[in-house]
């Protein structure tokens, strides 16, 4: 027969072996680190005084009972480490700011800060100054861009005060071509995996496949093999709370892949599908260069919109810092927005009326507020700018914004305020704090890992009109979003990735 000639066979052979070394190292990739990867972990997390209301009182001496602000003190010892398979330089380091990294320890205030390292890396001492972004302010710690090199790590001892142990201590930054991540090692000073003899074997037989195979195929034909990228315009639109994760994977997209420009112009989730069922039904023929990013799925009726699942986003109910509650049970919530608690001392809080801060109808994070945790819809807005009733006989002060930075700017200025966003911007806004929902953690890692009930979350659904066709753009960059390099980008921003490990079975049966 034609077809079973030498060529063929090793053809088909080497194809069989790509795929089967394709298979063990997606496996080992589950189980060891790659790239660059900065890893965190809290080694200690203790109370140093008499207080007992996390249930541990423990004995000391000294001035800390004397010292104002300092009856609740706790130590927190913080490791930092390079436990990818690169080294990392200053330049690695991707955000805006001059320092690295930022550690934000939830409802406490740093009063204190030391650095420890291993004796064979005095070297990075000289990074911790300010100048180079060393400092703290409030419950925000600023971490310097220190180069690390493979299995290198430092520590932070860090002296706090307010708020309870074992309250949320994240770590978050850009790195080029990598992540942060929290690491969960059994012991302290556990050295993670690096790249083994069998990681090298794989790597090498999988490389020699796709280039023997790569050969035979340009011998036969003439014509290169696609690399994944198209060209030409695709605009993105919808939720504005996951805009700023869109975004940043859109200029990943743009250096990776040349000639492609893609926009995004978000204006909330319920504008967004609105807009792309209007210009596909506009379209001539095939589907339109726009996609739409919704916070939860599509209204009924629309089955010509395709959806694709891209992560689950957690959300978060905000309060103004004049307001020293950490968590509410839904019953009051669901109250405070039917006007039934004016005045936050019902709820055990200070003599504040209560102001509501909402998003606009076309707000996505609105609609998963009020599908997940009220149940129904909002009263009726009642105010211009958020500070004065309109109308007399209304029973709160309640107002709508544009975006979510308006609403979380808005709150944090204005006592008795409470709103809702998306989780990762509100933690680093100041002067509010987000709040516990009915006694469960407002925490990503708990909830991946399905220890937390927290109802404020919903899954991010990307829209396109029909089916783009395999080798347009808007297809090359949603595959690029949920299962290439935008899968890292979405865990820097907070949210878990639908087409990772546990975010499958959390896409699935959120859905």
């Amino acid at each position: 027969m034609d077809w079973l000639n030498a060529e063929n066979v090793v053809a088909v052979g080497t194809a069989v072996l790509g795929i089967v070394a394709s298979g063990v190292m997606v496996w080992y990739e589950r189980r060891v680190p790659r790239r660059k990867r900065i890893g965190y972990r809290v080694q200690m997390d203790n109370p140093i005084g008499d207080d007992v209301r996390s249930g541990r009182a423990n004995r000391r001496l000294g001035l800390f009972d004397e010292t104002p602000n300092m009856v609740d003190a706790t130590l927190v010892l913080l490791r930092i480490e390079n436990d990818g398979s690169q080294g990392i330089a200053r330049d690695d380091y991707t955000g805006p700011e001059r320092h690295g990294l930022t550690a934000v320890f939830t409802d406490r205030t740093i009063r204190g800060v030391s650095v420890t390292q291993p004796t064979d890396t005095d070297h990075l001492m000289d990074h911790f100054s300010a100048d180079r972004g060393f400092g703290y302010d409030g419950n925000t710690l600023r971490i310097p861009r220190v180069p690390l090199n493979r299995g290198d790590h430092f520590k932070l001892l860090v002296l706090l005060s307010g708020g309870d142990i074992g309250r949320g201590i994240r770590l978050y930054g850009g790195l080029r071509d990598g992540e942060v991540h929290p690491n969960r090692s059994a012991a302290p000073d556990d050295t993670p995996p690096l790249f083994s003899r069998a990681a090298r074997l794989i790597s090498i037989m999988l490389t020699l496949s796709v280039v023997t195979l790569a050969t035979i195929v340009v011998v036969r034909d003439d014509t290169p093999p696609p690399i994944g990228c198209e060209r030409g315009t695709l605009t993105v639109t919808g939720s504005t709370a996951f805009a700023p994760v869109v975004r940043e994977v859109a200029r990943a997209y743009g250096e990776d892949c040349e000639g492609a420009g893609i926009t995004v112009d978000a204006h909330g989730s319920t504008a967004g599908i609105r807009e792309l069922t209007a210009e596909g039904a506009e379209a001539e023929k095939g589907s339109p260069p726009l996609i739409a990013l919704s916070d939860g799925p599509k209204p009924a009726g629309l089955e010509e919109l395709r959806e694709n699942r891209v992560a689950v986003s957690v959300f978060a109910l905000v309060v103004n810092d004049d307001i020293h509650l950490k968590n509410l049970s839904t019953t009051a919530v669901r109250r405070l927005y039917r006007g039934e608690i004016t005045n936050w001392s019902r709820l055990g809080g200070p003599d504040l009326p209560v102001v509501l801060v909402s998003r606009d109808a076309n707000s996505g994070t609105r609609q998963v507020f009020q599908r997940r945790v009220l149940g129904r819809g909002e009263i009726e807005n009642s105010s211009a700018d958020c500070a004065h009733k309109d109308y007399p006989s209304s029973p709160v002060v309640r107002c709508e914004l544009d975006s979510t930075q308006q609403v979380l700017s808005t709150v944090a200025a204005t006592p008795g305020a409470i709103g809702y966003s998306e989780l990762n911007l509100a933690d680093r806004a100041k002067g509010l704090h987000p709040l516990d929902l009915d006694g469960e953690p407002l925490s990503v890692d708990a909830i991946e890992h399905g220890t937390s009930d927290y109802p404020y979350r919903e899954i991010e659904y990307a829209y396109t009109y029909g089916r783009p066709p395999a080798d347009s753009l808007a297809s090359s960059f949603l595959t690029y979003l949920t299962r290439g390099n935008g899968q890292d980008v979405i865990r820097t921003h907070g949210h878990l990735p639908c087409w990772s490990p546990e975010g499958l079975k959390l896409c699935a049966d959120q859905g």
